[in-house]
């Protein structure tokens, strides 16, 4: 039975979120929660029964999407599963912090703005609480859910697929018409910065597998294909890299925001934003080949093959 859709407003730029439930093996599931907001509780106490939810399975651990597992796990007897990724950003979270810190050190922005921006990133309006006790989604999703997952990094680290029988609730790394922000952050498996460009070039190889699964994305009602969601979003990158590449490479990405964006200090975080498509953008441009292969492997370089050639010209 395909999961029901479930639509939730947000304050934020990308508009209404999806979560889904779904009914396996006689077990409640929820796939994702919505954002921590009064509205959202509303809509899932009155169209999902808390009292039967057996399961809350979190694609990525953005604020509009996992935002109310905190009150999930004080309303509901519910087991939380998180990806692995979002497990060490919760159990290294200041280290986390300071080394993400560092590395916008390194791209140009300034002390006075790292003060702001660490506020922004400890009042709760970026991260609300995570729960107290979960469980990891690559270990631990009982067998008898019959759910395969498949972690398809890019947008963020720990973004997570998770497929049923004919069908695959997506979070956001396959929606209709959206290039999402790749967001900088810290490996803690290494220590360095995560390089979104690398992963998401992975992740092409995997999402393309998902082709004869009904998608089921984070916003947006639907996706017409898997191929004309992808395409549209190598097109932007490509078209967005072209911008970028006119401007001179000692320019830091710092400079680069608040030229292009006209930074505004007042909300920091959203400068970080534009700071991760800048560093995403520059990583492709300094490798453009390892798109070009996979675009080639996965049968999805000609529609852009002029564009590309424009891009790296």
């Amino acid at each position: 039975m395909t999961p029901i859709q479930h639509t939730i407003n947000t304050e934020y730029a990308v508009g209404p979120v999806h979560c889904y439930s779904a009914e396996i093996a006689g077990e409640l599931i929820l796939f994702d929660t919505g954002p921590p907001t009064e509205e959202a509780k509303r809509y899932l106490q009155k169209n999902v029964d808390l009292e039967r939810l057996k399961h809350v399975i979190i694609t990525h651990c953005h604020i509009d999407h996992y935002g109310l597992v905190r009150w999930l796990e004080r309303e509901t007897t519910a087991t939380i599963y998180l990806p692995f990724r979002d497990h060490l950003k919760i159990i290294r979270h200041a280290e986390r912090l300071e080394l993400m810190y560092d590395l916008m050190l390194q791209i140009g922005f300034e002390a006075a703005f790292l003060e702001r921006f660490r506020v922004n990133m400890e009042d709760g309006t970026v991260f609300p609480p995570l729960p107290e006790n979960f469980q990891i989604i690559e270990k631990s999703l009982p067998a008898q859910l019959g759910l395969t997952t498949l972690p398809c990094p890019g947008h963020s680290q720990s973004d997570m697929v998770l497929i049923g029988t004919d069908w695959a609730i997506t979070g956001d790394v396959m929606l209709q018409g959206i290039f999402q922000t790749p967001l900088f952050d810290v490996d803690l498996l290494t220590g360095e910065r995560f390089c979104n460009y690398a992963a998401y070039c992975e992740s092409l190889v995997k999402l393309v597998t998902l082709r004869d699964k009904q998608i089921l994305p984070g916003h947006r009602q639907t996706i017409d294909s898997v191929d004309s969601c992808l395409l549209f979003y190598v097109d932007k990158l490509l078209e967005r890299a072209a911008r970028i590449s006119k401007l001179p490479l000692d320019m830091t990405v710092a400079e680069i925001v608040t030229k292009l964006f006209k930074d505004d200090s007042k909300h920091p975080f959203i400068s970080y934003l534009k700071a991760s498509e800048i560093v995403f953008l520059r990583d492709f441009l300094a490798e453009p080949e390892l798109l070009r292969k996979v675009l080639i492997d996965i049968d999805l370089f000609s529609p852009v093959a002029d564009k590309f050639s424009r891009a790296i010209a």
